[in-house]
């Protein structure tokens, strides 16, 4: 999905909805937001996901190179591996070298440059023998323009002079019409055949705003009826979505609001002010997925430098919701630095853990914290002011008798102020990197993009 898309996903629910008045549109957000979102998987809640792209990710480019790196994976933290489009990409209209995975050709087979279906067996299998879930990415908003769909023309959309059209400006694939009942029932059928032969645990779904919501659920209906634990990811940001058809979806808002605190100088505040937005608008218990880097954006060290794209990880590995590791960031990857790299041949540089080695420090103390402990996985929010809340946040995840605080600095300013921390045997956390003297609180000091995690249990 590109960007034109990612911007009109983010915006409020009112603009996603079908025309209406503005106080209609209020109406539909209030009945959605005092409705319970749908109940996910415990493993989900407690999850960290990995996004691979299969052809970059390793030297082999396939499949089996995936699961050679299984244990490297789950030394991470990893619990869920979503598998970037695995089907054979269209060449009729392709963009660049090598194409789109995401213009498909066809949806019941495996593109023979990344492997077989015994290859895709082997690493579902061997991730469940790592207590690992297994997702593929399903594009069912478009296709190529060569699918073997286009033997049913009836399935696409058409312009004013009949001809089969492309969604905005993706000129690389042709748009579906869900208007068509056999086209609904093919899909369908689609997807339940990936979990049956597969064993797969769901499915992260693309542009799914684009396709209408009746279709997810009614297939989710028959998902369910085949696996009941799978999750189902939705690339969107529409609170209708997690009423029962999704278990999570992507938390563009919170992203374009990083950007805009780190690369535009915004406040920090404005993380709390979109959170607070968000979760007015979703389904009570509502899951999103955390994001600061993925295939649709340049890599998060180019657009925030090193120490700013670690800060930014901070935030998604304690913040409430599902994060989400892309593709070599673990260790600080910047293949990835000009554009998106969709279309193009561009391996994963895993020698920058030598030349950036607080990456790897950094991501294994994080997930082994996380991991650890139930307040950074599931545990209540709860924000904390601070004396710099134009570069500064500072929160406090807590369950039970666990809670942490977090201070993140999120700008090249050096901070030297004060938490309002409620009155605690606050005990700072050893990371990696620490250069600070400890300090008791409320009192506190954060060079450039550094950020400090306390604990405090309660007897």
């Amino acid at each position: 999905m590109n960007m034109q898309l990612r911007g009109a996903c983010a915006l409020v629910v009112s603009a996603l909805l079908v025309p209406g008045s503005f106080v209609e549109a209020q109406q539909i957000e209030t009945a959605l937001a005092s409705q319970p979102a749908r109940s996910s998987p415990e493993w989900l809640k407690s999850g960290v996901i990995y996004q691979v792209f299969v052809r970059s990710f390793s030297p082999e480019g396939n499949l089996e190179g995936v699961t050679k790196r299984l244990d490297e994976l789950q030394s991470l933290g990893v619990n869920i591996l979503w598998l970037m489009p695995i089907h054979p990409h269209g060449e009729l209209k392709k963009k660049g070298t090598l194409g789109s995975p995401y213009a498909v050709r066809d949806y019941y087979a495996i593109d023979p440059s990344i492997g077989t279906k015994d290859d895709l067996k082997r690493l579902v299998q061997s991730a469940h023998h790592r207590q690992m879930k297994v997702i593929i990415d399903i594009v069912a908003n478009h296709t190529a323009w060569d699918s073997v769909l286009m033997a049913h023309p009836d399935f696409y959309k058409k312009d004013k002079q009949g001809n089969i059209t492309y969604p905005y400006d993706w000129t690389d694939v042709a748009a579906l019409d869900y208007a068509n009942a056999k086209l609904r029932r093919y899909m369908t059928d689609m997807l339940v055949y990936w979990i049956k032969e597969f064993d797969l645990d769901g499915y992260r779904c693309d542009a799914a705003a684009e396709v209408p919501t009746s279709f997810w659920e009614q297939a989710r209906t028959e998902l369910d009826r085949v696996k009941p634990d799978i999750m189902m990811l939705a690339e969107a940001s529409k609170p209708e979505l997690l009423r029962s058809a999704f278990d999570l979806d992507y938390a563009w808002p919170l992203f374009h609001s990083l950007d805009d605190v780190v690369m535009k100088g915004e406040p920090a505040l404005a993380l709390r002010t979109t959170l607070e937005q968000q979760r007015a608008l979703f389904p009570k218990g509502a899951l999103h997925m955390r994001i600061s880097d993925d295939h649709d954006e340049l890599r998060a060290v180019t657009r925030y430098g090193y120490p700013g794209a670690i800060a930014a990880s901070a935030l998604v590995m304690t913040i409430d919701g599902v994060p989400l590791i892309y593709n070599g960031m673990e260790v600080g990857d910047s293949t990835q630095s000009r554009a998106p790299a969709l279309f193009e041949p561009q391996k994963i540089c895993w020698q920058a853990a030598e030349w950036h080695p607080e990456y790897p420090k950094f991501y294994a103390a994080m997930s082994t914290l996380r991991r650890q402990h139930a307040a950074l996985q599931q545990g209540e929010l709860r924000w904390v002011h601070n004396s710099d809340e134009q570069h500064i946040v500072s929160y406090i995840r807590r369950t039970g008798t666990d809670q942490f605080l977090v201070v993140i600095n999120l700008s090249n300013t050096p901070f030297r102020g004060t938490v309002e921390a409620e009155a605690a045997s606050w005990k700072e956390v050893s990371l990696p990197g620490d250069s600070e003297t400890p300090r008791a609180l409320p009192a506190i000091a954060l060079d450039a993009f550094k950020f400090r995690v306390f604990e405090n249990r309660t007897p």
